[in-house]
């Protein structure tokens, strides 16, 4: 029970915290619509799957403990991020907003997104294999661990549902709509910042 408590609290808290898959699902939601969100949120979902699948494994362990696919992972993440902020940075005034921002991306577009922007974060790599080392016990049974990675998952996907829901209720939203391109490049700052702030900063690897 004490095992279940601390991945339970661990892993709201670490979900709540802002970082790129906010970021994302928040921009979607507001500027695109809400299916947009609840997609991007599930993307994300899928990529928790990710990290927890190959962190029950044992590949996560080598990640961790390897500085070269440590790199890898955290160059290529970084750069992901910065690839989309540069894009959204680019964001000119259009008109008929909500018609546009609509268009720009498909229902599988925004699965991938959200899906790339969890699944190439080192920061949720070193958060998930973590928690399994140092929250759950060795001994204990593989379908308890499988549960343990799909409430982290499940996890992920309520809290940023309730974000792209939130983001896409009201007339703030169609107010805001006719400020999309300097929402869209804030958010693009915001990205290419967590993308640089990846890019030069070591996480602790034990």
């Amino acid at each position: 029970m004490t095992e279940l408590l601390a991945v339970v609290t661990i892993t709201i808290l670490a979900v709540i915290s802002p970082g790129p898959d906010f970021a994302m699902v928040t921009r979607n939601s507001l500027l695109i619509s809400r299916r947009a969100g609840v997609l991007t949120a599930l993307g994300i979902g899928a990529g928790v799957c990710i990290h927890a699948g190959y962190t029950i494994l044992g590949v996560g362990l080598i990640i961790r403990q390897s500085i070269m696919l440590f790199s890898i992972l955290k160059f290529g993440g970084a750069a992901y991020l910065i690839w989309l902020g540069l894009k959204m940075l680019r964001a000119k005034p259009t008109e008929g907003p909500q018609d546009a921002a609509a268009s720009e991306l498909s229902d599988l577009g925004a699965l991938r997104t959200g899906f790339l922007t969890n699944a190439l974060n080192p920061k949720t790599t070193v958060f998930i294999v973590s928690l399994f080392m140092q929250v759950v016990e060795p001994t204990t049974p593989l379908l308890v661990q499988v549960g343990y990675g799909g409430f982290i998952a499940a996890a992920h996907v309520v809290w940023f549902a309730l974000v792209a829901l939130f983001f896409s209720t009201g007339m703030v939203r169609v107010h805001l709509l006719r400020l999309r391109h300097w929402i869209d490049r804030t958010f693009g700052a915001l990205l290419v910042g967590f993308g640089v702030l990846l890019a030069t900063t070591s996480a602790v690897r034990q």
